[in-house]
């Protein structure tokens, strides 16, 4: 019997596993690492749309916190060239190829999404704001932090995929958030749930079969 509790130590190196790779672990940005992002997106002509004011006070302003990167997209209605071959495409399925390659970058550079919804209907709440311009889609990606969001924009696979965003997304902007208030279970509580979970299990079928032996 006592052997069965092998797997609750299991259970909690999985999740001391998980943490390590969740959180981050190196703090916030330091002035130096921020001059060395900033240098290296001038020097790739990354700020074609994003301003490097607004980048800088953000990366100076780290926390060491994650984040979220609120998006509003509006994909091209009709065909336009694909980015790599110049053959027609519809922007929506440029811009889908783009989403399920970035999400595998983001998964590498300790992110994931947190949502993404469909817009159904036009602004039923805005003043002092622009027309609606035709939003399709409205997104949510998590950042470990702000230093792997640069290592992000700058990793050499994202050149590719950025390209058929650009090429399928008609219209987008999007700002970072931090969460105040979710009442949806964080990777933190459902990754423990699941892991406590499978070792009750596993627990449960090492005491049935010991009984079975009795």
């Amino acid at each position: 019997m006592v052997g069965a509790w092998w797997v609750w130590f299991a259970a909690l190196a999985l999740y001391g596993a998980f943490r390590l790779w969740y959180d981050n672990q190196r703090g916030a940005l330091s002035k130096a690492e921020i001059d060395a992002f900033m240098a290296e997106a001038a020097r790739l002509k990354l700020n074609h749309y994003s301003d490097p004011a607004v980048v800088r006070a953000f990366l100076e302003a780290d926390d060491g916190k994650e984040f979220v990167m609120s998006n509003l997209v509006r994909v091209h209605p009709g065909e336009v060239p694909h980015p790599v071959t110049g053959a027609p495409a519809q922007g929506l399925a440029l811009f889908q190829a783009y989403a399920r390659r970035f999400v595998k970058l983001l998964v590498r550079h300790g992110g994931h999404p947190v949502m993404a919804m469909r817009k159904v209907g036009g602004y039923v709440d805005a003043w002092n704001t622009a027309p609606d311009p035709g939003w399709h889609v409205v997104g949510a990606m998590r950042y470990r932090s702000r230093r792997d969001m640069m290592a992000l924009v700058l990793d050499p696979a994202l050149a590719d995929v950025h390209a058929l965003k650009t090429a399928g997304t008609a219209v987008t902007f999007s700002f970072p958030a931090q969460v105040v208030v979710s009442l949806a279970l964080r990777p933190r509580v459902w990754v423990a749930l699941v892991l406590a979970l499978a070792a009750a299990l596993v627990h449960l079928a090492s005491l049935l079969a010991l009984v079975s032996t009795l």
